[in-house]
């Protein structure tokens, strides 16, 4: 059976709407550069996307993977093509009619190695507070004596020998800039005059004065909150905006700014309202967005979090917590997660706790710290509603009310010493729950992803409907995800591993010979998520050796103890340890009622490079690993061939839809949910979207087959007449459905389908 065919289109007769009918993210990096992207373009045009979501393409770190560690703003990365490859490429696209979205990197820069790459920093280096460019940068000039701590050593100072050549400090190979008039001096004199004090990484814990991405000291923060830096860090961005170059953009680590509703006021100024723009902001289940900020949403996690929690069981999930909690010994979610956020804070984040502990005075210090650790969500904002109740009453009942009340006071007068706090809480937030007590507590590893509430991973059907309502409601073009070059498992990994929620006897069987049973466990569910792949035991010894150092309990990066390091291959299952065959069924109808979900719901859905047919990846790097780009496979089932195996039958899917939101918009509007009346109705989950297209997916197939299948459960469709989209279901595309459905017969072929009104009018609510 052949999909519905794309149509070319030319620059001419191409419509730029402010927002994409669906964005496809592209990991650039020297191996994969702009013309490498390019090149891609005809099939993803094919596929239905309309517009290509690029990583971060500025100037970087030299053979950076990523391009987030940016060294000038005022450059396109010439290892990726430079400007010119960056416009070819945006050419190329739209004569296929896509657009470019770009993901911008607002919070830090790198402190490169040479140093010199960063010529901002390197001037700071050489000139000290009396730079134009120191206002760039969040330094605490008067905690490093005047002078910044430079963690870039590998070993301590005094191991080095020191060189002066010229106007450049040398220890080792490191090159620093010498201040002016200092180079013929004694050197301990020499070395005391300079802006800077290079010093072992180690230090950077207690020691740095100059706020970082997280706890990586490799990126230094960035004050956009600044005018004139907003001006000189955002001029080529904006350049490439108005020159329709770019026609979105994504920002990361939002919740770095000091004020991020400030700065994306401005950006939205400076961008123009023709600018579709989203965030990366990582919102607890109840938290919603502020609706002051002048964005289309977030980037999607909120969406992860509640499709991966439908295909979620609740009294599985519980089951292994209970069984985990046996097996490791290990305590709960909750004491687990506090015990993490102690640590970082106390430890990873030492620095950054002593300089709010400093402001805030000796009385205040330990309800600064208890604050800190009490904070339900990522951070407070300037504009919000001030400090969170919950957490104030926490934090009274361990430091005292006085002092909380103190911390509170400050926060509301003192705007330096609020941003600080907001973006040492969300630094804090990350590092302990998503990089370390995510990797600690494990019962259920898809559970454990960004955005996620291990402790209750399950979505009821209410609560998935309630959300994609107010999204309609509110935030329509917001951005959702199911895969990232951030998530810690592709979606289809995850689908694998749900499938344990619905049969938690599986993790009671006796594990690999392993002395760690945490890492045993971890090394299970790791193996039957990504199943029989190429290079299976390697990527999997990786990504285990990354999840022990980041859960802390036996090793970490900081402190590796190469003893217990060595073992972690061993931990590995043997053989390809795959899914009996009916979680197998069940781990399918999960991929396919997932993608169903993402790319029908409200919102602007995006594809993960390769992600469009199956795509099973661990933790980065795993998952910056080159993409498989299905041409062939699209090809054939665009000249008739039917789907072979669930990578086709995704990627059908996928195409289908895609080009679906791309050519007919209208049906992508409206939401109201559709109720299944029968013993299985809560295996049923179904909407409308009341522009003409209905969605149904099942749900927990594995329960449901066990209670004996859907017994007559059926559903009422929306009045008119109603055809599967092809490809998506059974059947011709001329089989027509209305009124109540069996959903025996509706999902005999598929698991998950998609359907569209054929006769006049539009769709609507469930009649």
């Amino acid at each position: 059976m052949s999909l519905p065919q794309h149509s070319k289109q030319t620059e001419s007769d191409v419509p730029k709407p402010v927002t994409p009918a669906s964005t496809y993210r592209l990991q650039l990096c020297p191996e994969f550069p702009f013309e490498a992207a390019g090149a891609v373009v005809p099939y993803l045009a094919a596929l239905g996307v309309s517009h290509l979501h690029l990583s971060p393409v500025l100037e970087a770190a030299p053979g950076s993977s990523h391009g987030y560690d940016v060294t000038d703003h005022a450059r396109v990365r010439a290892e990726l093509g430079g400007e010119p490859g960056l416009r070819a490429l945006a050419a190329t696209a739209r004569a296929h009619g896509l657009g470019l979205v770009l993901d911008i990197v607002p919070n830090h820069m790198a402190v490169p190695s040479p140093l010199r790459l960063n010529r901002a920093l390197w001037e700071v280096l050489r000139e000290g507070p009396h730079s134009p460019y120191a206002r760039w940068f969040d330094i605490d000039w008067a905690a490093g004596g005047g002078q910044l701590l430079l963690p870039v050593l590998g070993e301590p100072a005094d191991t080095y020998d020191v060189r002066v050549g010229g106007d450049v400090l040398r220890l080792g190979e490191q090159e620093f800039p010498l201040r002016a008039g200092t180079a013929g001096l004694p050197l301990p004199e020499l070395l005391a005059a300079q802006w800077y004090r290079p010093a072992w990484w180690r230090e950077a814990r207690t020691g740095l004065n100059y706020r970082r991405f997280f706890t990586i000291s490799d990126l230094i923060g960035v004050r956009v909150e600044d005018p004139a830096v907003f001006a000189a860090t955002h001029a080529k961005v904006l350049e490439l905006v108005r020159d329709g170059v770019v026609q979105g953009l994504r920002i990361d680590h939002v919740d770095g700014l000091a004020d991020p509703g400030q700065y994306l006021r401005r950006l939205r100024a400076a961008a123009g309202d023709g600018c579709w723009v989203v965030v990366e902001k990582i919102l607890a289940r109840d938290e919603r967005l502020p609706s002051a900020w002048p964005v289309a949403g977030t980037t999607g996690y909120d969406a992860l979090h509640r499709i991966d929690g439908l295909f979620t069981d609740p009294a599985g999930a519980a089951e292994l917590a209970r069984a985990y909690g046996r097996a490791t010994g290990l305590p709960s979610w909750e004491e687990t997660a506090a015990a993490a956020s102690r640590e970082v804070l106390t430890v990873d984040l030492a620095a950054e706790l002593a300089l709010l502990e400093h402001r805030a005075g000796p009385a205040a210090a330990p309800a600064v710290r208890e604050l800190l650790i009490a904070y339900p969500v990522y951070r407070p904002y300037p504009d919000g509603p001030g400090p969170d109740p919950r957490a104030l009453a926490e934090a009274a009942g361990r430091a005292g009310g006085p002092a909380v009340d103190g911390v509170r006071d400050l926060l509301l007068r003192d705007p330096a010493f609020a941003a600080r706090f907001a973006q040492t809480s969300a630094a804090l937030r990350a590092k302990s729950l998503e990089d370390r007590a995510f990797y600690r507590w494990a019962p259920l590893l898809s559970a454990t992803e960004v955005g996620g509430e291990p402790s209750a991973p399950a979505v009821p059907l209410g609560e998935f409907h309630a959300y994609c309502a107010a999204l309609e409601r509110d935030w329509p073009a917001s951005g959702t995800v199911l895969s990232t070059h951030d998530t810690k498992r592709s979606a289809d990994v995850r689908a694998r591993i749900a499938v344990l929620s619905q049969a938690p006897e599986l993790m009671a069987e006796p594990g690999p010979r392993a002395g760690d049973p945490q890492l045993a466990w971890v090394a299970r569910q790791s193996a039957l998520g990504l199943g029989d792949v190429p290079e299976r035991a390697e990527r999997l010894a990786a990504a285990l050796l990354k999840a022990a150092r980041e859960a802390g309990l036996r090793t970490s990066w900081t402190d590796p103890d190469e003893a217990y390091e060595a073992g972690v291959p061993a931990s590995v299952p043997d053989g390809a340890d795959g899914l009996p065959a009916e979680l197998a069924d069940a781990a399918r109808a999960g991929l396919l009622g997932m993608t169903l979900l993402h790319l029908t719901m409200p919102g602007v859905p995006e594809v993960y490079q390769g992600a469009e047919s199956e795509y099973r990846a661990l933790v980065d790097p795993d998952n910056r690993r080159p993409a498989h780009f299905a041409r062939q496979e699209l090809a054939a089932l665009d000249a008739g061939a039917d789907p072979d195996g669930v990578s086709q039958e995704k990627l059908a899917l996928t195409a289908a839809l895609l080009r679906l939101r791309r050519d007919r918009p209208a049906l992508f509007t409206g939401y109201a949910p559709l109720e299944a009346r029968g013993p299985a109705a809560e295996h049923c989950v179904a909407f409308t979207r009341t522009g003409g297209l209905v969605a149904v997916a099942t749900r927990l197939s594995h329960r449901l087959a066990g209670a004996g299948g859907w017994r007559g459960t059926t559903l009422a469709l929306p009045p008119g007449r109603w055809a599967v989209v092809p490809e998506c279901g059974p059947g011709a595309p001329d089989t027509s459905y209305e009124g109540v459905v069996d959903l025996a017969g509706l999902l005999a072929r598929r698991p998950a389908l998609a359907l569209i009104r054929t006769d006049a009018g539009t769709g609507g609510g469930a009649g």
